[in-house]
């Protein structure tokens, strides 16, 4: 086959802008339709970014032209709707977390694996310029051997900002379930699967209000932990401390690596661009030795890696294994950080690089 992929999307709530505004424009892929469970909200995007088809979930998952669907429900419907579409006989993208629980997690793999159709799941910011610098800088030894990381996550929270942040606070949410994909994908770039976690966590209130939007002043009740602090031990040897926090008043971000001949800020792993900063042993200054620009990518380019690599044959590089350790790994921090006991049950490998020079905006099909 050859020619660009067709693509649907089903979720047209507040970041499907965000995959419309990248999928519309990458020559590999085109968007054919977007589907609600509110018709009218697939209808208002489909409008807003030029797609042709709109509906419920069926417009997506009867078309014959889609071979890939991007699934941005709400964390609780990851597991139902992924399934849908793997049933469908197309490939699934899931924005993280993969679902809200282990078991269902691993049925819809085994579910994807059964039917010959491949899974993928956000973060794709990994595969951004910043985080692929990240790697390259450290794979070609300028830190020596990375020993050690440090993640922190701080802020109030975004029921101050998100219309609808109720889901947030919920199951499959928390600064750990929503935030913690970002750091800890990114982490395991490094470092590779973990092998042993320890947390501990807090709720600051169990209800909090709606601080924006239509529904501001309403308020909610929050049933996770809003504050989670975890060590993480990873396969290979390498150890990380992490903190994820709705309970700060300061907003703050740090994710760093240190390894036997020096260290490295890296950038925001939520962000696609950013710079790598390095500091060698005994050296008091440091030395910005990468800048990249996200210069138009942004979410979706997994879905652009996952089409490319399904053509050429090759394994893509946010698979579902992937984000299914990631899953492990915050589902037994959560339930350690409720006070239970919990140990880690999966693996993973970590991907390979994205080639120099890789672009989404290019078109390869």
């Amino acid at each position: 086959m050859s020619g660009p992929v067709g693509i649907g999307i089903i979720g047209a709530g507040v970041i499907s802008n965000q995959y419309l505004k990248n999928l519309t424009t990458y020559p590999d892929v085109t968007v054919v339709a977007i589907a609600d469970l509110i018709p009218e909200k697939a209808r208002s995007q489909a409008e807003e970014y030029g797609v042709a088809l709109h509906g419920t979930n069926e417009v997506v998952l009867d078309n014959p032209e889609i071979e890939l669907v991007i699934n941005i429900t709400t964390p609780d419907a990851h597991a139902e709707v992924a399934n849908q579409v793997v049933a469908a006989g197309k490939h699934v993208w899931n924005e993280k977390p993969l679902t809200d629980g282990l078991d269902t997690a691993k049925e819809l793999l085994a579910n994807a694996e059964a039917k010959g159709v491949r899974v993928g799941c956000a973060p794709d910011t990994v595969l951004g310029p910043g985080w692929q610098a990240v790697r390259r800088v450290i794979e070609r030894g300028d830190i020596g051997e990375p020993l050690t990381g440090q993640i922190l996550f701080q802020s109030p929270g975004p029921e101050k900002w998100h219309p609808n942040p109720d889901f947030l606070f919920q199951a499959g949410g928390g600064p750990l379930l929503d935030i913690g994909p970002y750091y800890l994908t990114a982490m395991t770039q490094v470092f590779g699967p973990v092998a042993k976690v320890s947390a501990h966590g807090s709720r600051a209130h169990d209800v909090r209000t709606i601080g924006d939007g239509p529904r501001a002043g309403e308020s909610f009740d929050v049933t996770v932990p809003t504050h989670v602090g975890a060590l993480l031990e990873y396969r290979d040897g390498g150890k990380a401390q992490a903190v994820f926090s709705f309970d700060s008043a300061i907003s703050r971000t740090t994710i760093e690596v240190t390894g036997t001949e020096g260290a490295i800020v890296c950038p925001d792993p939520n962000q696609f661009g950013g710079e790598v900063v390095l500091t060698r042993n005994h050296e008091k200054e440091s030395t910005v030795v990468a800048t990249t620009e996200a210069d138009g990518q942004g979410r979706g380019i997994g879905a652009v890696d996952m089409i490319r690599s399904i053509r050429a044959g090759e394994d893509h590089r946010a698979p579902g294994r992937q984000a299914l350790h990631i899953l492990d790994v915050m589902l037994t921090g959560e339930a350690q950080a409720n006070g239970q006991d919990a140990t880690l049950s999966t693996d993973s490998q970590k991907p390979a690089l994205l080639p120099e020079g890789w672009d989404p905006k290019v078109a390869t099909l």
